[in-house]
């Protein structure tokens, strides 16, 4: 898969689909990026797991956070990695160990790394690099206009409501 653009569609769906979101490399500092996108997915519905070695049995933003994936006690549906991108294959060495298989592998802005995400999608996974779901859920509900950033999409359908805070839901096209 070509890994420097995503079609609307493949990331409404990954969206769509997930439920739970495991965040490797989630912070207690509550001023860095993973503890915002860790707000915005709680506020949206998801079901977020903070993994951090450092903070084990500790929590943010009211969840208990677990050292390594396989200790979340509930199938993951998406790794969110907040992690250099050297320290990605390890990581996805771990998400390929839990059963059932996560559906998405996901890296944060900046964080890219083509063996392992062929590894993962080798396995069936889908892979997602260089983004951010925050951003992305924001862009393709139309939130992300409120701010006057332009989401490259229009749309003249009135916003499908989801549960959860302020939750649009994401469109398909």
């Amino acid at each position: 898969m070509n890994h420097d653009t995503y079609e609307n569609a493949y990331i409404a769906d990954i969206l769509n689909s997930v439920k739970t979101v495991a965040i490797v490399g989630a912070s207690a500092n509550d001023v860095r990026p993973s503890v915002f996108v860790a707000k915005y997915l709680i506020d949206k519905g998801y079901e977020v797991y903070p993994i951090n070695p450092g903070h084990a049995g500790k929590q943010i933003l009211g969840r208990p956070v677990y050292a390594r994936l396989a200790d979340v006690p509930v199938s993951i549906d998406m790794v969110d990695i907040f992690r250099a991108s050297s320290a990605v294959p390890p990581i996805v060495e771990q998400a390929l160990a839990l059963d059932p298989l996560p559906k998405v592998i996901w890296m944060q802005l900046t964080v890219r790394n083509d063996e392992a995400a062929a590894r993962a999608e080798a396995a069936g996974i889908k892979v997602v690099m260089n983004r951010c779901p925050k951003i992305e859920y924001a862009r393709l509900s139309g939130e992300i206009g409120w701010n006057g950033v332009n989401s490259n999409v229009i749309s003249s359908k009135r916003p499908l409501m989801r549960a959860g805070f302020q939750h649009f839901g994401v469109r398909r096209s």
